[in-house]
């Protein structure tokens, strides 16, 4: 599907929409944008229509599909209200969302200090996450941006849908959404929607982000959301609580969020004492997974094979520990890499003395950590995984939990798709307390 101006249009509908689309970007630069509060309104508009039933059975579909839990359609909700979104906006841009206007230490002449779009935004999202295009564009707009959108294969048609849905709400949001369901392969069409956008924000893989780089004129910036890898980190006698958190976290991102464990990392550099902690974290891990929806037949399939593999190559030191439908496996290394997903992490021994040493030269790959330990080794423990290249630290529980304001992968996205722009102010005088535009 494609949505062109508010309009949901088939496949055939591309050529007309790319023909047509340098003059409509032509004119929508031209004209004074909405501003953030027009679709900070729309967004908790939308939020709210979700919360009081409107969509039940869009979301009904994707929660008895396992793709969402009722507890992350709350937390969405809850990130796009009003009051989420204006902290958002004040967190990531403060002060600097209004125009200043000051005379620099020494200058002959007083500035106008404001930021402004980058202009067009190419999204290339990912299709880990059912809602992740749509926030990606949501994000663009709250900078002000025209947002080009090329859809991720496995889509399904929500990001469309909610995105309708935002310019119904809002109709001055019409000519800033424009939504192509392109195949990556299709690199005529890939190439004319790069050369009509000043930045590409691209989220996926090393693949994904070398192949925007690629398609990247050298005019055009590129904004990186690349893969990322997350574990938890545990002391030998975690509390029970804490593992029970962990294993919700685990089973109800189903391991397929940049932010969602792949395994535990213990502090210890003990064989015996590693396979203790995998005793007592299977049960508690797979009575998780069994209260959930099992895995597709072919992603069960596939997680079957590698194990069974594994096994027949003999992974030098690695012992499954199996369960009714969740693993646990430990190995001898201390390698941080993917796991089988679905309710399947590894465990690895990691002292807190080689945590910086060990886990830095995947520094690029890092982002959340689940902390399981006592409070009075909270702060050594943070500032060991800080060192490390970490940019989130959290509880197991509460990994994946999205909240207002927070950071991708250590940045504020809504700063890197704005810039800055200095204007000389006639008469040399500098005048604050200009109002700020809606």
């Amino acid at each position: 599907m494609i949505l062109s101006r508010g309009e949901i249009l088939g496949p055939e509908g591309a050529g007309g929409v790319l023909e047509r689309l340098p003059v409509w970007l032509a004119e929508t630069a031209a004209a004074e944008p909405p501003g953030p509060l027009c679709v900070v309104d729309a967004c908790a508009a939308l939020a709210q229509q979700v919360a009081e039933g409107a969509y039940d059975g869009v979301v009904r579909a994707l929660i008895a599909g396992g793709t969402v839990s009722p507890a992350q359609v709350l937390a969405a909700v809850q990130y796009f209200s009003r009051e989420s979104l204006l902290f958002k906006l004040e967190t990531e841009l403060g002060a600097e969302r209004f125009p200043v206007r000051l005379t620099p230490p020494g200058a002959p002449f007083a500035i106008e200090r404001r930021l402004a779009p980058l202009g067009v935004l190419l999204h290339i999202a990912a299709g880990n996450v059912d809602a992740l295009p749509a926030y990606s564009v949501v994000e663009g707009l709250l900078a002000g941006n025209v947002n080009l959108l090329k859809l991720p294969q496995a889509d399904g048609g929500l990001s469309v849908l909610l995105l309708a849905e935002l310019v119904r709400l809002e109709p001055r949001l019409l000519p800033y959404i424009y939504v192509f369901d392109t195949p990556s392969g299709d690199l005529g069409t890939m190439g004319k929607l790069a050369a009509l956008a000043d930045c590409i924000v691209v989220w996926g893989g090393d693949e994904a982000v070398r192949a925007a780089r690629r398609l990247a004129p050298p005019e055009t910036r590129v904004v990186e959301w690349g893969h990322k890898l997350s574990f938890a980190y545990a002391v030998p006698d975690a509390p029970e609580e804490d593992l029970a958190g962990l294993a919700r976290q685990i089973v109800s991102t189903r391991q397929l969020l940049c932010s969602s464990c792949q395994g535990v990392f213990v502090d210890t550099g003990g064989l015996a004492q590693l396979h203790a902690f995998c005793e007592r974290f299977l049960p508690i891990l797979d009575r998780e997974a069994l209260a959930a929806p099992p895995p597709e037949p072919a992603a069960q399939a596939r997680i079957t094979l590698m194990q069974y593999t594994a096994r027949l190559e003999g992974s030098p030191g690695a012992r499954l520990f199996p369960g009714a439908r969740a693993t646990v496996t430990a190995c001898e290394d201390s390698a941080l890499e993917m796991s089988l997903c679905f309710g399947n992490c590894w465990a690895k021994r990691l002292p807190r003395a080689e945590i910086v040493p060990k886990l830095r030269p995947y520094k690029g790959y890092l982002q959340t950590a689940g902390l399981l330990c006592a409070p009075a080794d909270w702060d050594a423990l943070s500032a060991l995984l800080r060192r490390a290249g970490v940019s989130r630290i959290r509880t197991g529980a509460n990994m994946s939990v999205p909240i207002a304001g927070e950071a991708h992968d250590g940045e504020f996205a809504l700063r890197r798709y704005a810039r800055v722009v200095e204007t000389e102010l006639p008469g040399g005088q500098a005048r604050r307390g200009e109002s700020p535009g809606a």
